[in-house]
């Protein structure tokens, strides 16, 4: 086994010795200058490899691994001091408590996308409505609003065929089979009579050339679902004008986007006559979702 990185810290033969307090401590050590969350990155990696829930290792601290299990673990590590994502290391990320795949086709959520679906549920209590997620990849979006909103009709999209496809995996997994997930580029497969009365998107939203796309977990993510045209605004135009044939009236387009794009998505929104535009603050104090309200047919 290749271990360029790690076989000069500790051999293979030391580590399978060392108890689960002690690896996890040895990974923590080893992913300090690489990852701001070296010490859960290191009980996850464990969690996985042994196939354990997080309370095992709280429960077993001494519990040993088995020589493959070590060797695995120090592949594992070594994928994520190469910078790896953990999310595509372990193939699953948690949102809105629930667990979701995820692969190398699509985003991974972040917690901060929760504020969109926070603002969706407090702004629609009292009815079963009809509700569109444009982009869905995991289906992270869709599947939060449907195990909140079990009469809700539902309908997800993807232009990527992967991603469509990983989205229903984690709709079956999550027995929130409600969901309708196609492919579609934006609206082009969606029947324009239907009448939503919520549309949701976080599209591509990044500048083409902005550094940080070379970044963290960015740079492995799919710059398709990253990267948009117009200083990050392209998808954004188009899925605001085409809204406005696919909401009904009162309908609401909720949309996720760059801290510092907000004035720009406000002044689209009020260039296309949508009313009642507001934007919210993420929980790390920045603009994230703006949204507007579809008071008339053009």
């Amino acid at each position: 086994m290749s271990e360029p990185v790690l076989t000069p810290l500790l051999s293979l033969k030391k580590l399978s010795s060392l108890t689960i307090a002690e690896l996890i401590a040895f990974g923590q050590q080893l992913l300090l200058p690489h990852s701001d969350s070296a010490k859960l990155d290191s009980e996850i990696l464990l969690c996985f490899v042994m196939n354990k829930p997080a309370t095992f290792i709280l429960t077993w601290p001494e519990h040993k691994l088995t020589t493959p299990q070590t060797e695995q673990f120090l592949a594992l590590m070594q994928r994520r001091l190469q910078g790896e994502p953990i999310a595509y290391i372990v193939n699953m990320r948690e949102f809105w408590s629930l667990p979701l795949q995820v692969s190398p086709a699509t985003l991974i959520p972040r917690p901060d996308t929760e504020v969109l679906v926070e603002l969706v549920l407090n702004h629609h209590q009292d009815k079963a409505l009809r509700c569109l997620d444009l982009g869905t990849g995991t289906g992270a979006i869709a599947l939060a609003l449907a195990s909140e909103k079990p009469d809700w009709q539902i309908e997800a999209v993807d232009y990527s065929h992967d991603a469509v496809a990983l989205a229903k995996s984690n709709a079956d997994n999550l027995q929130l089979t409600q969901v309708t997930i196609y492919q579609s580029d934006w609206f082009s497969q969606v029947t324009v009579n239907k009448g939503f009365d919520v549309i949701v998107s976080n599209p591509p939203y990044i500048d083409e050339h902005d550094q940080h796309l070379n970044e963290g977990d960015v740079k492995f993510e799919p710059k398709t679902a990253l990267v948009a045209p117009d200083n990050g605004l392209a998808d954004i135009k188009i899925i605001a004008s085409q809204a406005l044939k696919f909401l009904k009236p009162g309908g609401f387009l909720y949309i996720e986007h760059g801290f510092e794009q907000s004035h720009a998505v406000q002044t689209i929104l009020a260039n296309l006559a949508y009313s009642n535009i507001q934007t919210i603050k993420d929980y790390g104090n920045n603009d994230r979702v703006t949204f507007g309200c579809f008071t008339d047919k053009q």
